[in-house]
């Protein structure tokens, strides 16, 4: 009975005739498609409303800020995100093909992840002040590294569970499930009117949401029925690292893909500027909290299904087409400032922020994509690791270009992540076509 139900929306939702073709995968994992799919989209809602949650562009700045923890530790939230859960990439890849079944390397991780918020909660009731964002720092540096694991494990499990052109819409339908859950999330915040006194309370909500959200999503992903897969061509960390320098050398459309990759990074990295740029123009109030929120979770439900199907029927031309979009969306936030005083407002800027998370949500969904359908089969944990190890180096160069807001300030920077996405959707239009 679940089989047929899940047959059944599995069709209507992905336009499935009554002849299912799966060239790239197994019959046998062809006929779990159905249950597959929707479990991992259950799986990718509950992720994606637990990042949401507990984010390090907007709900935990605003707990460090609640806390009264130093600034200079506010701006380390983002960098350890990202390169936490990126450069510890290539070294884990090899571990993780010597395994039949892969999808434990991303159960277990986002368990430990869930483990991670709960410390956290810990926090915001029982720290303050420094003590306080080292905790939340040294509990986000051990999220991220989890995080790095599962990155690399569900794109080797999307592949051998879902066949391709499925897997663009699969991606599409988690960012939606997330967007709704999102919605709601950011409407509930958004008309909470309480007490200055009582805002520890709800932001320990909150991360104790977020925590039990990953803990839901680790067990749909591990419903999932995943046929062995080979485990032969496994290294040593130390092999894994020659092969990718070996794989970085030869291979220059990869090369091309993460240097492309790299550029759009431009793309999240503006997003804090909007929020500065907002509060100089607009003021700041702990509400918007809620508003952004909001935003964000719109976003993710009007663009994810116009994505997905863009990114089946061409991931490359995809990432030029956002790069073009993100480039006018940081030049519209650039203007800004300039608009006319009745069209500088909290919802003006809500739309310009709520696009840009459209066009952020596009940049992730194409690469993610194109990767997975690239990459060879037996190598993809390999292309995987060395994608995200190599982009996570070029975080940390890119939180190094942040120190010149203080010297161009958030205008400034704005211009300056334009530069990068236009020159990303240059190096996208000589990609090759998969």
């Amino acid at each position: 009975m679940a089989q047929q139900f899940s047959e059944k929306v599995y069709d209507f939702i992905t336009d499935e005739g009554e002849e299912r073709a799966c060239e790239s995968i197994s019959e046998q994992s062809c006929r779990e498609v159905p249950g597959n799919f929707l479990k991992n989209v259950f799986s990718g809602g509950f992720s994606k409303l637990a990042n949401q949650l507990v984010s390090p562009g907007t709900t935990l700045p605003w707990i460090l800020s609640a806390l009264n923890v130093p600034g200079g530790l506010v701006g380390a939230l983002v960098p350890i995100k990202d390169a936490g859960s990126l450069l510890p990439q290539l070294l884990v890849s090899a571990k993780i093909r010597a395994y039949s079944r892969r999808k434990w390397f991303w159960v277990l991780p986002s368990a430990f992840q869930g483990c991670c918020l709960l410390a956290m909660a810990w926090v915001v009731k029982t720290q303050q002040e420094l003590a306080a964002g080292i905790w939340v720092l040294g509990l986000l540096a051990l999220f991220s590294g989890a995080s790095g694991v599962a990155s690399i494990s569900f794109k080797d499990v999307l592949a051998k569970t879902i066949t391709k052109g499925k897997r663009g819409q699969l991606l599409a339908y988690r960012s939606t499930l997330g967007g709704v859950f999102t919605i709601l999330a950011g409407a509930f915040l958004f008309l909470q009117q309480a007490e200055k006194s009582q805002d520890l309370n709800y932001l320990f909500w909150v991360v104790l949401a977020g925590a039990a959200c990953w803990l839901i999503s680790a067990g749909f992903f591990a419903a999932i029925h995943e046929e062995p897969g080979a485990t032969s061509g496994g290294r040593s960390p130390i092999a894994e690292l020659k092969q990718g320098k070996k794989l970085w050398k030869e291979n220059s459309n990869l090369r091309l893909f993460i240097l492309t990759r790299g550029l759009l990074m431009a793309i999240p990295l503006a997003q804090p500027f909007f929020v500065v740029i907002a509060q100089r123009e607009l003021g700041a109030e702990v509400k918007n909290l809620g508003f952004l929120v909001l935003a964000a979770g719109i976003g993710a439900v009007l663009s994810s299904p116009f994505w997905g199907k863009f990114a089946d029927y061409s991931s490359r031309k995809m990432m030029r087409t956002v790069a073009l979009l993100g480039l006018a969306s940081i030049l519209a936030m650039f203007s800004f400032p300039f608009w006319p005083d009745f069209s500088q407002n909290i919802y003006s800027f809500a739309a310009l922020f709520l696009i840009h998370v459209m066009i952020y949500g596009g940049a992730r969904l194409s690469r993610k994509t194109y990767l997975v359908d690239f990459a060879p089969k037996d190598e993809r944990p390999l292309y995987v690791s060395l994608s995200n190890t190599l982009i996570g180096c070029f975080t940390l160069l890119a939180a190094a270009l942040g120190g010149l807001s203080a010297w161009i300030g958030s205008d400034g920077m704005l211009l300056v992540f334009a530069g990068l996405v236009a020159s990303a959707a240059g190096l996208a239009s000589k990609l090759q076509e998969v």
